[in-house]
């Protein structure tokens, strides 16, 4: 499947935003990426969440930080076979490659733990699909604006009078409010429920953000940003904008515009 038939996301829709030539190298040019703790990071914590929540809670602390635990190891690993030098990793803050692969495992552990606490307290209802399935990483491949856009949920939760609200549960600092509306246009076109707000689990303070209106929000708002990037893609459009976030960019070392060619 080419790149121009390939259906979209809200993470190729903003990258292409923020820069499209980053798109290009990423996904034309398959420019092998540089790898980063904070996604190994991202990928155990979620995996840990959803094993408690699908355990309906009666998994044991120390069961879930295992499973982040385990998880985090192989994806580092994984990573480590493909990029054994972790001063070419990308790394946040003052923190060399090597020191945030050990820093955000005893971060993770602590993060998934607290998350274990804060969802025994505040137990959210997760909603549960006309499938029978909970609303938990659901995925989803709907149209929006003429284009095909797929994604994952991390949670669906029962709001109790008959509408639902839209969960991202977040690592890092980084939120997006065009994914949780595009989540909640997904879920009211898919299962024809009202979704009016939506809000993020922040795992660095092991709390909920305050919640995002998203009532409003109509399919063809969302649909003409979906619409517009996979214009630009088609047309070959892919202008660089280098600046600050060349410091993240995985594929700053084949960038001719960056100046982060580490």
């Amino acid at each position: 499947m080419s790149a121009d038939d390939q259906p979209r996301s809200v993470s190729q829709t903003e990258q292409y935003e923020q820069c499209a030539w980053r798109w290009y190298l990423s996904r034309i040019e398959r420019v092998k990426k540089r790898p980063a703790a904070w996604s190994c990071h991202g990928t155990a914590f979620h995996t840990a969440a959803e094993a408690w929540e699908r355990s309906s809670r009666t998994l044991r602390v120390d069961e879930v930080a295992e499973i982040f635990r385990d998880q985090y190891t192989e994806l580092v690993n994984s990573a480590l076979e493909e990029e054994p030098d972790t001063n070419r990793w990308l790394a946040a803050g003052r923190y060399s490659g090597g020191e945030d692969i050990e820093r955000r495992y005893s971060l993770g552990l602590e993060q998934t733990r607290a998350y274990v606490e804060w969802s025994k307290a505040a137990r959210p209802d997760i909603w549960t699909t006309p499938a029978d399935e909970p609303g938990l990483e659901l995925s989803f491949m709907v149209e929006l604006g003429g284009v095909m856009v797929r994604g994952f949920i991390d949670q669906v939760l029962d709001e109790g009078n008959g509408s639902v609200r839209v969960r991202d549960l977040k690592t890092g600092s980084m939120k997006s409010k065009f994914q949780l509306q595009t989540y909640s246009v997904a879920v009211r076109k898919l299962w024809g429920l009202p979704v009016d707000k939506a809000d993020w689990y922040l795992a660095r303070d092991g709390r909920l953000s305050r919640p995002v209106k998203v009532g409003t929000v109509t399919e063809e708002e969302i649909g003409q940003r979906y619409a517009d990037m996979d214009a630009g893609v088609k047309r070959g459009d892919f202008p660089a904008a280098p600046g600050f976030s060349c410091q993240f960019c995985d594929v700053s070392h084949r960038c001719i515009f960056s100046s982060q060619k580490t």
